[in-house]
């Protein structure tokens, strides 16, 4: 029951980290940037892995789509590719796990099971180490231009999306060292046990002998049963 319980919780952990990482990818807020003036602020300029906007002060936005993807910078690239694999790998985590978790009827013997929920662990630990790598790298490139004094094209600031593609990166690492660590239970609790019941005494694997038999004869002493009973019959002849 304990092992059902921690595969559960590794269940909910690595799921939410999931939905949180394919939240990133149409989130607006990845990099933000505003020009203030004198009350309010004038203009708020936010970009994304997919497009670039601007929205003014009463509210209305204009966007412009990156125009070519063989023209984007580099780290956007890899970034977009980053994304895309840890949304394909939190979802194939996702269907190992409901195969191979003790709690669904699905996936054959104990040991089997274990194996996917293995599988499952690793496929969600690859996923967070991939939103962590994209998010890390698109907030340096961030950090770097912000703080670089030779730079004087327009600075930006980390948005809201970096920090909810950590927050998911983080659970699904933490669900799926947990699913790794509920494949070893269930290797034990599968194994069968043996216990020692001691070695069987002599006594007891020999028929009892009776106390009252007769003892034998010893060694050297001459048998005169057939002859007796011999010379019985050449009596009564």
């Amino acid at each position: 029951m304990s092992n059902m319980a921690t595969e559960i919780l590794a269940f909910i952990l690595s799921v939410s980290g999931w939905v949180l990482i394919s939240s990133t990818l149409p989130t607006d807020y990845w990099k933000v940037s505003s020009i203030d003036g004198t009350v309010i602020t004038t203009a708020t300029f936010w970009s994304n892995l997919w497009k670039t906007c601007v929205t003014d002060s009463t509210g209305v936005s204009n966007c412009k789509d990156f125009p070519s993807m063989l023209a984007l910078d580099g780290y956007i690239q890899v970034c977009r590719g980053l994304m895309i694999s840890a949304v394909c790998l939190g979802f194939f985590g996702s269907v190992f796990a409901l195969v191979g978790m003790k709690c669904t009827k699905i996936g054959g013997s104990d040991k089997t099971k274990a194996r996917i929920v293995c599988l499952a662990g690793f496929n969600f630990i690859l996923s967070g180490l991939c939103s962590l790598t994209a998010c890390s790298l698109y907030a340096h490139r961030i950090t770097s231009e912000f703080f670089d004094p030779m730079f004087i094209a327009q600075k930006f600031e980390l948005g809201a999306a970096l920090f909810i593609g950590w927050a998911g990166s983080v659970l699904c690492i933490l669900g799926g060292v947990v699913f790794c660590f509920s494949m070893a239970e269930g290797f034990t609790e599968s194994r069968p046990q043996y216990t020692y019941a001691g070695a069987p005494s002599f006594v007891s694997s020999h028929p009892k002998t009776n106390a009252k038999a007769k003892p034998s004869a010893p060694k050297g002493s001459p048998d005169y049963s057939d002859s007796s009973r011999q010379f019985g019959k050449n009596a009564y002849v």
